[in-house]
């Protein structure tokens, strides 16, 4: 391994949703100490480190999301020992810990708002938004909820209106209040301080709202949030300078990290949060909305280094807590061929992964067929028109065991029933698996330094079914090339690459160099070809 190797840039990042990873202590919810018997298989699976979804205290409105204690951890994931045992068994084996941090908003069970919401004279109360009627009688304004409706309800104790970008139940902060900054940097210290390595930030540029409290701009022909230009709820510019306070927090602890999920807004905007005095990395999710095709990654690809350059460091997501499985969006049966490909690609561009737990091995989402069985909120909102996050977030599927090797007692969400054969168990034991793929291409990019730091290259500038480019550094070159259909495609070499002596890194269809004929390699159906060269 490269003696300059950073964790979070060189290595490959692994999200756990606590709740669904494994249960430790069979009450059907997975938990601290379940990832922590697991640990091992992250070790071989080869990731670097891991990000846990929020494990705090919560009444679970939001599964997690509305934090009533940031410095407490659920019972139901276990306590502060467990986390902390968690912590050192991570640590000892070389896997860093990423936290989740919810911001923009906590639970209505935070102590911070029931004081807030005790009185207007209340020493927090101005931790939160809180706004007279206008002078119409009505709303303060036309901000919306994004769960629906308006952002605003009434507390009829105290008789005014508070904000909420989600649901009532999550009240958002008020980020114009010092004392905001000053608690929540302190809580920030507190994990530090416990030796955690890093935070992805919620929303975060949904912090600041604009003090001025304008109507947002109308959009024609849209409805509910979507029917408004988000120009005064979200990317104010005071964001700024809290990220310059928590980078220099950061900073004071070597080799901290911090990845931000932006909301509702553009690429541009985006990469505009990353620098040295703002976050290490944000997630641009126009990725991971692109259809199974090469021209689709390649622009969001191009655009993205095109945003960031050589300064900033990108990152790469297909999946997370929030949307379909892309085992589900790309496939129908149970194949695997361009879970490879994805999964190749993912690997082997310029910057960090981003691996969500059960995508190496292919976990589809489970069906969400009738109301009563939806456990998110949003889904039960806004059923039947969206089924909400359910199908994501089931049980990770270990064996073919009952629940999957989950849990000895029935999981919190069902097994999806492909446990029998998807699983960690069977995958294994198969050299073709897409869990082998996995560890393969991660023991590749681990060993080779021009596919964790080299530059991208694109290598085809038309792309229909191939997606090429090479990464390169000083003395090594590697060339990626990705059939995305299920026919051959030829891959026309350019004369650099014809005149040079490359050697096979890794294919998934054959074990000798490709031949060269009239300049063009011919590619198989869904190959990974990977070649090498050492300058």
């Amino acid at each position: 391994m490269d003696k300059d190797f950073l964790w979070w840039r060189d290595g490959v990042i692994y999200q756990i949703y606590p709740r669904s990873f494994k249960d430790g202590n069979n009450d059907g919810i997975g938990d601290l100490a379940g990832i922590t018997q697991k640990l091992d298989y992250l070790v071989d699976l080869g990731i670097d480190a891991i990000w846990l979804s929020p494990i705090y205290l919560s009444p679970d409105f939001d599964f997690g999301y509305d934090v009533a204690d940031y410095q407490r951890i659920d019972p139901k994931f276990g306590t502060m020992d467990d986390f902390e045992n968690l912590l050192q068994n991570a640590h000892s084996r070389g896997i860093r810990l990423i936290m989740d941090l919810v911001l923009n908003h906590t639970s209505n069970q935070h102590l911070w708002f029931q004081q807030s919401s005790s009185s207007k004279d209340n020493p927090y109360r101005d931790w939160y938004i809180w706004r007279d009627k206008s002078k119409s009688g009505g709303v303060p304004n036309n901000w919306q909820s994004r769960f629906g409706g308006s952002g605003w309800e009434w507390d009829e104790k105290t008789q005014q209106y508070y904000f909420h970008l989600f649901f009532k139940e999550q009240p958002d902060l008020n980020w114009n209040n010092p004392k905001v900054h000053s608690a929540i940097l302190e809580m920030i210290e507190f994990w530090l301080q416990k030796g955690v390595d890093g935070f992805r930030l919620d929303v975060f540029n949904a912090y600041f709202k604009s003090q001025r409290f304008e109507n947002n701009p109308v959009k024609l022909g849209l409805a509910g949030f979507d029917r408004y230009q988000h120009l005064y709820d979200i990317n104010q510019p005071e964001m700024l300078s809290f990220l310059s306070k928590l980078r220099i927090l950061l900073n004071s602890y070597p080799e901290s990290y911090s990845a931000g999920e932006t909301f509702e807004t553009s690429t541009q905007m985006v990469a505009s949060y990353i620098s040295e005095n703002s976050l290490h990395a944000t997630f641009d999710f126009s990725f991971m909305k692109n259809r199974f095709k090469a021209d689709g990654f390649y622009k969001s690809i191009q655009n993205w280094e095109s945003l960031l350059q050589d300064k900033k460091w990108p990152n790469y997501v297909l999946n997370n807590h929030d949307v379909p499985r892309s085992a589900t969006r790309y496939i129908r049966g149970e194949k695997d061929d361009r879970l490879k490909i994805l999964a190749a690609m993912l690997l082997t561009l310029r910057g960090t992964p981003f691996v969500y737990y059960g995508e190496e091995i292919g976990m589809r989402d489970i069906p969400v067929t009738r109301k009563s069985d939806v456990k998110d909120p949003v889904g039960k909102h806004y059923w039947p028109f969206y089924k909400g996050r359910d199908g994501c977030r089931s049980p990770m599927q270990w064996e073919e065991t009952q629940y999957g090797g989950f849990s000895d007692v029935e999981p919190w969400m069902p097994v999806h029933e492909n446990f029998v054969f998807r699983n960690v168990k069977s995958q294994l034991e198969n050299p073709d698996s897409l869990l082998n793929t996995y560890r393969k291409l991660i023991e590749i990019r681990k060993n080779t330094i021009a596919l964790q730091k080299g530059m991208y290259l694109p290598l085809t500038f038309e792309p229909k079914r191939l997606l090429a480019y090479m990464r390169k550094t000083s003395d090594h070159e590697v060339v990626v090339a990705l059939n995305f259909s299920n026919r051959r495609v030829g891959f026309v070499v350019s004369f650099s690459i014809l005149n040079q002596n490359w050697s096979l890194l890794y294919s998934n269809k054959r074990d000798q160099k490709p031949k060269i004929i009239d300049r063009k390699i011919t590619l198989e159906p869904n190959e990974i070809l990977l070649l090498e060269h050492r300058l």
